[in-house]
């Protein structure tokens, strides 16, 4: 008997090669996924009377976005990243903690005719407002977000033939000074506009932030059921960088700072927290990864 079986189109797509590359250096983490559920009360309720104040909608992930950069500022040792060492072991991985927080937000995008990801970094997370959040990301909504600027090192990296293109990824990341301008220093991922509960991801960073959808939900408040908007809140860390304590604590000082979201502080409550990240060394490398 035949059994037909179809055609079957092959063909090289240039748009998602730096995710194989990515995806082929994130091979190297050692990851371990955590997770928690956030009640969204006080965001879901500023959202719907916010858009006067900022001048449209506020996106979830940006409200995320804001208290990543306040807990990382308060978790310095998670706002790092892994060092490679060099080939033949000659110098151990050491790892690199930097004193400005940068995301590195995930985006599902068009690029040549084929649904990609690209990543947008955002600096500066440890002092930006909602509402400069919120601008930033407008900029990569609609079309034409692959032809941006900044990601013009991505248009060419997916250019190259595939084995100088692995070699100018590894290059791009060697120098510990300028992994936040390539690769940020903290990962973010939502994929919350879908009905996504909640979902792991690592995104070459020691801590990875993933965010399902908010949905209603049955939850106990102060010994009564009731029903209010809940959120998966997922970490991924790399246990080579931090260990699971420190990720505990990160993961359950972002779901306090969501929780306690006060829309008159937007968390500026920190008055020593500018002060303290000024007068830290841009990178800082410390001690040695395992080797």
């Amino acid at each position: 008997m035949t059994v037909d079986q179809g055609t079957v189109s092959i063909r090289p797509v240039r748009a998602r090669r730096h995710t194989l590359y990515f995806l082929e250096y994130a091979a190297g983490q050692r990851p371990v996924f955590l997770d928690t559920e956030v009640d969204m009360t006080r965001v879901t309720a500023h959202r719907r009377t916010a858009r006067t104040a900022v001048g449209g909608k506020i996106s979830l992930v940006s409200y995320v976005l804001l208290a990543t950069g306040r807990v990382l500022a308060r978790h310095p040792e998670g706002n790092a990243v892994m060092v490679p060492g060099w080939p033949g072991r000659l110098r151990a991985p050491r790892i690199a903690r930097f004193s400005q927080v940068t995301a590195k937000l995930a985006l599902d995008r068009d690029v040549d005719g084929e649904r990609s990801v690209l990543s947008a970094l955002l600096p500066g997370l440890e002092q930006a407002g909602l509402a400069e959040i919120q601008e930033r990301i407008d900029r990569y909504r609609g079309e034409g977000t692959a032809d941006l600027p900044e990601f013009a090192r991505v248009r060419r990296l997916d250019r190259l033939p595939v084995p100088l293109g692995r070699l100018a990824f590894a290059a791009a990341l060697r120098d510990p000074r300028r992994r936040a301008a390539v690769f940020g220093t903290v990962s973010v991922s939502s994929l919350g506009h879908q009905p996504v509960d909640g979902f792991h991801s690592t995104g070459g960073t020691a801590l990875t932030v993933c965010l399902g959808q908010v949905a209603e939900r049955p939850t106990v408040k102060d010994g009564v059921l009731a029903v209010a908007p809940l959120m998966r809140l997922s970490l991924a860390f790399d246990h080579r960088v931090v260990d699971g304590a420190t990720a505990a604590d990160v993961l359950g000082d972002l779901r306090r700072t969501l929780e306690e979201f006060d829309a008159d502080e937007e968390f500026d409550a920190d008055s020593g927290l500018r002060g303290a990240a000024q007068d830290q060394r841009p990178v800082r490398l410390v001690g040695r990864g395992p080797r």
